[in-house]
């Protein structure tokens, strides 16, 4: 059905469009996390109900994205997980942190429900920070030395800044009120935290690594790679415009600054695609090296097929039919 050549970039697409996925949506809800107020329980649990519904079923595409890696791409997976089984063991737990938290605030005597919402919050600051460190580690090619270190640890903290201007102008679409107004405020905060985790990135990046040095600096790939910084620092610049203007009457336009955020999260992306593709491990293998047989692709492509439509059509329906304002939260 499809060119031996062909199967490598139909999973490598795959895989990078569940990666994109997860970064947006557990994004959000990681960021929400990190804000979670400790000295405002009618917030706390505002914010809560806000991401109820959603963000158990966001893990699933990390795990699509996980599984693509390890079926299609195994030479790729078991260098990766090799390179970053201590930090990737970190995040998990704070994963797991937070849905241990998410289930006993709700369960626990009102006085202890604070410990919970510690819990939560910072299961969620432990997997976003690790995340970013994995991204750093990942884009290095796993270099060991002070500089990749250092790197990692700076895409550490950009990516739970950016994970908090997502989360907030989530909350901003889905609250209202003081909450609204409080969320607004973040936003503010955390564009600029986001903007100059990005530009240092941007700054460090091509000059500590010289497979994207090249990239940048060389025809036909820089008329691509070029522009998308300029994209990104202009949806920065309209997305600070837009918050400076919240909230507004009728609550008009609060869904503004999530859609700039998404854009602005599209244009990082595909800045590190473009930078590294066909690499799927930077420097040190590409999608054609670490693919599976050709025959092995084929059969998992059908179950693909099927798959990936299926998780699609339930993330769709599940936010259209919780979609508007958060209410109250509730447990039956």
């Amino acid at each position: 059905m499809f060119a031996d050549q062909t199967l490598p970039y139909i999973f490598v697409g795959l895989m990078g469009l569940a990666v994109l996925l997860y970064v947006i949506l557990d994004g959000y809800d990681l960021g929400v996390g990190i804000l979670l107020p400790l000295n405002n329980e009618s917030h706390s649990d505002k914010m809560i109900a806000s991401i109820g519904p959603f963000w158990d079923a966001n893990e699933t595409w990390l795990v699509l994205a996980v599984g693509v890696l390890f079926i299609a791409f195994p030479a790729a997976h078991s260098l990766v997980l090799k390179e970053l089984y201590l930090p990737a063991t970190f995040m998990l737990l704070g994963l797991i942190l937070r849905g241990v938290a998410f289930d006993f605030r709700a369960k626990v005597k009102p006085a202890r429900k604070g410990i919970w919402d510690k819990a939560f919050k910072f299961g969620s600051l432990l997997a976003a920070f690790m995340q970013g460190y994995m991204l750093g580690s990942y884009i290095m090619g796993f270099e060991q030395s002070i500089q990749a270190l250092g790197f990692a640890l700076l895409s550490g903290v950009g990516v739970t800044a950016a994970y908090c201007f997502i989360g907030a102008c989530w909350l901003i679409m889905k609250t209202e009120g003081s909450l609204q107004q409080k969320s607004v405020h973040w936003a503010k905060t955390c564009v600029w935290l986001c903007f100059a985790g990005v530009l240092g990135v941007c700054i460090v990046n091509p000059l500590i690594n010289e497979l994207v040095w090249q990239r940048w600096t060389s025809l036909p790939q820089a008329l691509f790679i070029w522009p998308i910084p300029f994209v990104s620092l202009s949806l920065f610049a309209l997305c600070h415009s837009v918050l400076r203007r919240l909230p507004l009457k009728d609550d008009a336009g609060c869904w503004l600054p999530f859609i700039l955020a998404l854009l602005i999260f599209l244009s990082c992306y595909q800045g590190l695609a473009v930078s590294f593709f066909p690499y799927i491990v930077p420097g040190k293998m590409d999608i054609f090296e670490a693919a599976s047989a050709p025959e092995s692709l084929r059969f998992i492509l059908m179950g693909a097929l099927i798959v990936v439509p299926c998780i699609l059509a339930y993330t769709v329906f599940s936010y259209r039919v919780f979609w508007g304002k958060a209410t109250d939260l509730k447990y039956y």
